[in-house]
Order: C-alpha cells, then sequence, then structure tokens
C-alpha cells in the first residue's frame, strides 16, 4: 500500500519540481511531465513513485495534512508528525 502525501513546490527546473512535505525540512524531487495542467511555485500536488500525478488547490491539500497529522496522533506518533507532517 502506497500513501500519497501532499506536496509544496518549492523550485522548477528541467521539468522536475522539488517539493516541501509538511512542517519539517523534508523534500523531494518529482518529475512534473505526467501532469496536465500547468503548475507554478506554492502549488500542491500529489507524488508517487517519482511523479507528480496531480495538482490540489490548496484548501484541499491542507484538509489532507490535517487529516494525517490527526491519523498519526491518535496512533501516538507525535515524533513523526513534526518530522514530515
Amino acid at each position: 500500500m502506497c500513501l500519497a502525501i501532499p506536496a509544496e513546490i518549492l523550485e522548477i527546473e528541467d521539468g522536475v519540481a522539488t517539493c516541501k512535505v509538511g512542517e519539517g525540512n523534508t523534500t523531494v524531487q518529482a518529475s512534473i511531465m505526467l501532469l496536465d495542467e500547468e503548475v507554478t511555485l506554492g502549488d500542491y500536488i500529489i507524488i508517487h513513485a517519482g511523479f507528480a500525478l496531480r495538482k490540489l488547490d490548496h484548501k484541499e491539500a491542507q484538509e489532507t495534512l490535517k487529516i494525517l497529522r490527526d491519523m498519526v496522533d491518535l496512533m501516538g506518533g507525535e515524533n513523526y508528525r513534526h518530522e514530515m507532517l
């Protein structure tokens, strides 16, 4: 099973987006070549296996991140939440 987390685009270079995941300093890179719409800095995307699958609006991304944080907190993973979400 794979869980995709919304990531905010910080930089785009040569079709690859560097994205911030959650509140920490974790960044990932993802190809944006599969997207059917333009993305810009500050946009949120869903990434799977190194590829951006779709763009999320800001509100949807924030709601998804809140749900994920709440789930981690319920499972007793407070330390992990601060690192990733």
